[in-house]
């Protein structure tokens, strides 16, 4: 073989295994692209929209799946959890709607930091206002008329377990935009008494169906304590003590919390348990696992919360009178919200 032949061939050699490698590279690249674009740990999700104000029977909650749509508000069939969920293409760190109105806790990704908004949207989840989060999203709820809006977040420290956090919780009135920017200003009342105190933290609203009424924990002196709100009073009386994160049942007569039980670890101290507002009677449902998370009602006789999941979070229900069993709503799933 001539000194020409042995250069042609090695050259096409050179050739054929550059081709072979930009081959595999290419494939390798296209099956990443397309894995990334898949759905894991969760039904499919599709795009689509999702309305606030005609969708009744809906089911809407923060998508924790991996994929494309990850940190979307998702829809599904309240009576189909598991069913294909509907991506509205809006990320919430916390989200929460009702009657039209929706209220979505954002991250603004910084250069050096991140910061938080709070966003009221339309019953087409259009942005209405953006109001400032002091900082890192815990709660959020919408009255069930749709006019006010609340959230609670972190300004130091991140978990509830503890004693070395504080908390900023914020209403807003969507009719005329009046905002109350930290619940802490309202005047605490305890056995009809006000209460001075430099260490009062408040966190977890929930509003009853009069546009005035709301529940909240009030904390103070080591001790945490179901409130009752008035807006237009800016006043909070305490009802009872061992409640955080509380959520007022349809009907208004229970509230469903979460209580510090003894010998539970410091770090999981926390069982789901529901108040007769009557008679100040307490029931534990039969949920023995540790509820950091502010329970929903998804109708007058069920309680739905998250638990820690594969994923991220998964949604799960219990009876509210003591019975039955928890069981799975939806897996890879935070943050719900039942359009009624």
């Amino acid at each position: 073989m001539t000194r020409t032949a042995r250069l042609l061939v090695l050259l096409s050699a050179v050739v054929l295994l550059g081709a072979v490698g930009t081959g595999a590279v290419l494939y390798g690249a296209d099956r990443a692209d397309r894995k990334d674009q898949e759905q894991v740990g969760g039904p499919p999700v599709r795009p689509g929209e999702i309305g606030l104000g005609g969708g009744r029977g809906q089911l809407l909650f923060r998508n924790l799946a991996w994929g494309p749509h990850r940190d979307e508000v998702v829809s599904v069939p309240a009576g189909e959890p598991g069913g294909v969920r509907t991506s509205s293409g809006l990320k919430c760190l916390r989200f929460h709607a009702a009657a039209g109105t929706g209220v979505c806790l954002e991250a603004v990704h910084g250069a050096l930091d991140d910061t938080y908004r709070a966003v009221v949207l339309d019953e087409r989840l259009r942005e209405r206002r953006t109001l400032p989060a002091a900082g890192i999203p815990s709660r959020a709820r919408v009255s069930p008329s749709g006019r006010f809006a609340a959230w609670t977040v972190f300004v130091s420290g991140d978990s509830y377990a503890g004693s070395n956090f504080s908390t900023r919780t914020s209403i807003v009135d969507t009719r005329d935009w009046h905002f109350e920017s930290s619940l802490e200003d309202f005047t605490v009342l305890r056995d009809g008494r006000p209460l001075r105190a430099s260490d009062i933290n408040v966190w977890g609203v929930t509003f009853a169906d009069d546009d005035r009424t709301f529940y909240a924990t009030v904390a103070t002196g080591g001790q945490t304590y179901l409130a009752r709100g008035d807006l237009a009073a800016r006043t909070l009386s305490t009802l009872h003590q061992n409640v955080e994160c509380p959520s007022l049942s349809p009907d208004g007569t229970r509230v469903a919390y979460k209580k510090r039980v003894p010998g539970a670890s410091p770090d999981a101290p926390w069982r789901l348990y529901v108040l007769d507002l009557a008679t100040m009677t307490e029931t534990a449902t039969t949920e023995q696992r540790n509820i950091d998370d502010q329970a929903l009602w998804s109708d007058g006789s069920t309680l739905v919360y998250s638990l820690p999941g594969e994923y991220g979070a998964d949604l799960w229900t219990v009876p509210a009178d003591g019975s039955g069993a928890p069981a799975t709503l939806a897996v890879s799933a935070v943050a719900p919200a039942y359009l009624r």
